[in-house]
């Protein structure tokens, strides 16, 4: 999906983010850690939303956000896209909107991409594909105790969306929605006699999504190979980037990266090795086409 060097333009923006922000965490609190890689502006939602922004904000391509949840904390994250809002956060959205409001004080729309997140002793969290599928996502925990996988979806189910599923605009596939949206039975939405794990098997449509996306669900059922679990991590989210991708996050005092040692920033130092990665991601942007 990326070239080798896309971990670069994430890695460089948010050490900047992180080295600038001065974030004070308790010991029990998560850090998140959200970054876009797509090549637009988008929207993320998360319900409910007060240690986020208050549940809305644009994230511009390239930009990260960091923020800090308690324990206790449970709920969904998810981008929406093709937003237009005015200077009073009323506006529309082509996918995931959650009414007219910037700030999300409910669920969004499907279709959409959904993080979702238990913060508890573990945590639980998984990508959702129930309500379909807007944007490639992926969860990547950090500092963390237990199996801790990476969850998501970093494929992208719209240029190959069955007709009937897909939500178009201007003459473009913009999501995918679930069999259970569209047709509304019993079978595709694991209700009735289908409402238990034994009954409520994947479809030919959630067959699709699961193969693009084989760390996200598919289904409501989907538990055994879509839910994990980590103990005191840290997790970041990435729209439209490789499940390989480094990813850095901070904490008490740290900077820390997938795949790597702890690195203990040091503001010279750092400084300075902020200034030549961001260097060398726009020298080299040119051979970066990341998703929309």
């Amino acid at each position: 999906m990326h070239s080798d060097l896309q971990f670069l333009p994430s890695l460089a923006l948010t050490l900047l983010l992180l080295l600038s922000s001065g974030a004070i965490t308790s010991e029990s609190a998560r850090i998140f850690t959200l970054i876009n890689d797509c090549r637009v502006t988008i929207w993320p939602a998360i319900t409910p939303g007060t240690n986020f922004d208050g549940g809305g904000f644009a994230l511009k391509s390239g930009e990260a956000r960091l923020f800090t949840a308690p324990i206790g904390w449970s709920g969904r994250i998810w981008g929406r896209t093709g937003c237009t809002f005015d200077s009073s956060g009323n506006g529309t959205c082509r996918t995931g909107r959650c009414g007219s409001s910037l700030k999300c004080a409910a669920s969004g729309e499907p279709p959409a991409t959904l993080a979702e997140f238990t913060l508890a002793s573990p945590d639980f969290y998984d990508v959702s594909l129930v309500d379909g599928f807007n944007l490639p996502m992926v969860i990547k925990p950090i500092n963390g105790q237990g199996n801790c996988s990476v969850a998501g979806c970093d494929g992208d189910l719209r240029p190959n969306c069955p007709n009937e599923l897909a939500v178009k605009s201007g003459g473009r596939v913009v999501g995918c929605r679930s069999a259970c949206d569209v047709f509304n039975t019993d079978e595709y939405c694991c209700r009735g006699v289908f409402g238990n794990s034994a009954t409520c098997q994947a479809t030919t449509y959630s067959k699709i999504f699961k193969q693009a996306c084989p760390k996200a669900y598919s289904y409501a059922y989907d538990d055994p190979s879509s839910i994990f679990t980590c103990t005191a991590s840290d997790y970041v989210i990435t729209w439209c980037s490789s499940r390989n991708q480094t990813v850095c996050t901070y904490h008490d005092d740290r900077l820390v990266c997938s795949g790597s040692s702890v690195l203990k920033p040091m503001k010279g130092v750092w400084t300075d090795v902020a200034v030549v990665i961001v260097g060398l991601v726009f020298t080299l942007q040119w051979l970066y086409s990341p998703l929309i």
